[in-house]
């Protein structure tokens, strides 16, 4: 008996998400994941007229490729996967995992050396870029241990997030892309010593309502390149590249990031920070909204659609709201900005439009948690 909550999902993910076609091929790519999934996803593809294809991946499996790697093996690995997916109209990313650290031991070499001839020509340059795409993780137990739940409860809170109406979002999400597109000054202050100022005049903002991402809930743009002065000061934890880092604080000077500290790693932050000469600047700026998603969880894909949060991401801003800057890295770093977090104000040209995590400009109301979910 398969559970119905995957019929749904599946449901969701081909017909709303990456609104698939009669003949259209989409590429399910499925990492730590159940087969019952897949096989629904495979079903409903098939019941949409469109062609599914599936690659079964594998956290351990996938480490022991990348660690190592010569230059050859991945150009050689990246080049029919980039082939594949030029043949594909859309792509689903199912990213289960039995151990989040799984990658946190491969050294710097491999993990650059996979960025640059594996991710980015595959899913930097071609999938974001010519698919209509969806990325979601897959509940496991390791989830379940990060985010201080047990395997059911976060199973229950993992459908609820991710089979929300996420079309009540929309009218709300585009006034808040329109307040920024007609933005040119950003103040952004919050707990610890956050006071950052920046610039996103003339840049396209995206709202976010399930399309691209499950769960989902953001409306995302770029700072002007060399705008960014100030102090952000994160309060979520966040895994990057397998390792673990808390109270990442970033100091910025016309745009770069010229002082970088964590609790601790402090020195693979940097050295991540360091990866190429657009690792230092920030390619996004995003406000989340999503009802469900409260507290981080040290996943990249909840927690920056967390009620009341925002992220600032050093690295490579996507082409749809690009600000000049291109990286290896896209690194989405969260701040909490509500009461029980500390607090804190987002202002639009010297009104403020958030305060304490709650919308108090009229025409963003609707994003506060009690409209979404009331």
């Amino acid at each position: 008996m398969v559970d119905p909550r995957m019929t749904k999902l599946a449901d969701l993910l081909i017909n709303f998400s990456t609104r698939m076609q009669k003949g259209e091929h989409i590429l399910i790519e499925g990492f730590d994941m159940p087969e019952a999934m897949l096989v629904e996803l495979v079903k409903m593809a098939k019941q949409a007229g469109a062609h599914p294809h599936v690659a079964i991946r594998n956290g351990r499996v996938m480490r022991a490729l990348v660690d190592g790697a010569e230059e050859g093996q991945v150009q050689t690995w990246a080049g029919y996967d980039l082939e594949r997916m030029k043949k594909m109209d859309a792509y689903l990313g199912l990213r289960g995992a039995a151990n989040v650290s799984e990658m946190g031991d491969v050294e710097d070499v491999f993990m650059k050396r996979f960025v640059k001839f594996y991710q980015k020509p595959v899913h930097l340059e071609q999938r974001v870029n010519h698919t209509r795409w969806c990325v979601l993780r897959w509940p496991t137990p390791s989830m379940a241990q990060l985010a201080d739940m047990s395997t059911e409860k976060f199973e229950n809170f993992y459908f609820d997030v991710c089979t929300l109406d996420y079309s009540k979002m929309e009218a709300p999400a585009n006034a808040l892309k329109e307040r920024m597109q007609s933005t040119d000054k950003v103040h952004l202050k919050g707990p610890g010593d956050t006071d950052l100022t920046f610039s996103i005049k003339g840049i396209p903002a995206i709202p976010c309502c399930g399309h691209l991402n499950i769960p989902d809930g953001e409306t995302f743009t770029a700072p002007v390149k060399d705008s960014v002065n100030g102090v952000i000061h994160f309060n979520t934890p966040t895994v990057y590249q397998g390792a673990s880092f808390k109270n990442i604080r970033l100091e910025f000077k016309d745009g770069k990031i010229v002082k970088a500290a964590a609790d601790a790693n402090s020195e693979k932050l940097n050295a991540i920070l360091d990866t190429d000469e657009g690792s230092r600047y920030v390619g996004e700026f995003a406000i989340g909204f999503n009802p469900h998603i409260k507290h981080a969880m040290k996943d990249i894909l909840f927690d920056e659609k967390i009620a009341g949060s925002l992220h600032f991401t050093p690295g490579n801003a996507y082409e749809v709201a690009f600000n000049g800057n291109r990286s290896e890295v896209h690194w989405d770093l969260v701040l909490i900005q509500r009461e029980d977090y500390g607090g804190g104000t987002i202002s639009f040209d010297g009104e403020v439009i958030r305060k304490d995590g709650l919308f108090v400009a009229d025409d963003l109301k609707g994003l506060n948690p009690d409209q979404l979910i009331g």
